[in-house]
């Protein structure tokens, strides 16, 4: 059985080194929901902070050049991508060339063991944009430090908790413990990233989210490499 495991492992891990080097990989949004919690309050609407919830966003920053990226928290393409390029879109956002728009998706949630992962990573974003909207690209960055693999439990509420508190943001331990209508509210956006139309600023810009992370510069999207920090930035017109 141990040999098996670790078998699937190093099989996983070959084919996530091949999707990342190949060009255009994402984690796909196909497969099955068992053993997935889900969140029954209402979902909040109007903003909030940095959180345009009608919008399906938690942004950073106030550049005229808009990015919108789907991803989620255990999505290790995702990972790959900020590791990549975080710095990249770091600078943009802090010398005020792009806003960077968020839309944490829930899909994941199956690869979580019944913790709901993606689901409360998404929350505890949205926890720090309404509560410390300055500091909501830090917490992004955050998720994808020491990252929780697939297949596992993810984060407790106490350790995404202490990932604001160790970057000096406010105390979101309460918003965490209170967080169902955020829950539910990015579980319905990825609903609604798999059904569709994606719009962006009043324009359909995809049929629907095929896969994380799906990256957009004003509605256009990136299709280069994610492991090619240059294609990147020349992207964004760095």
């Amino acid at each position: 059985m141990r040999t098996r495991s670790r078998f699937a492992r190093i099989v996983a891990a070959a084919s996530l080194a091949v999707a990342v080097t190949a060009g255009v990989a994402s984690c796909s949004l196909l497969g099955g929901n068992s053993n997935v919690p889900v969140a029954t309050a209402k979902p909040p609407t109007g903003t909030d902070g940095a959180v345009d919830f009608d919008g399906g966003v938690v942004a950073a920053g106030t550049g005229s050049k808009k990015v919108d990226i789907w991803f989620d928290a255990m999505c290790p393409v995702c990972g790959a991508f900020e590791k990549t390029n975080g710095e990249t879109l770091s600078n943009a956002v802090r010398d005020g060339a792009i806003t960077l728009r968020l839309h944490p998706l829930t899909f994941l949630d199956r690869a979580s063991n019944g913790t709901g992962y993606s689901t409360r990573a998404a929350a505890a974003l949205v926890c720090v944009g309404v509560h410390d909207p300055n500091r909501v690209l830090d917490y992004y960055q955050a998720l994808f430090t020491n990252q929780p693999e697939e297949n596992s439990n993810g984060l407790t509420d106490k350790e995404l908790a202490k990932r604001a508190d160790d970057l000096g943001i406010s105390d979101i331990s309460g918003c965490i413990d209170r967080s169902g209508p955020y829950q539910a509210w990015a579980q319905a956006n990825t609903a609604h990233s798999q059904s569709g139309p994606i719009t962006v600023d009043g324009k359909k810009v995809l049929d629907t989210i095929q896969g994380t992370p799906t990256v957009l510069l004003n509605g256009k999207q990136y299709t280069g490499s994610i492991s090619d920090e240059k294609e990147f930035a020349s992207f964004l017109g760095r």
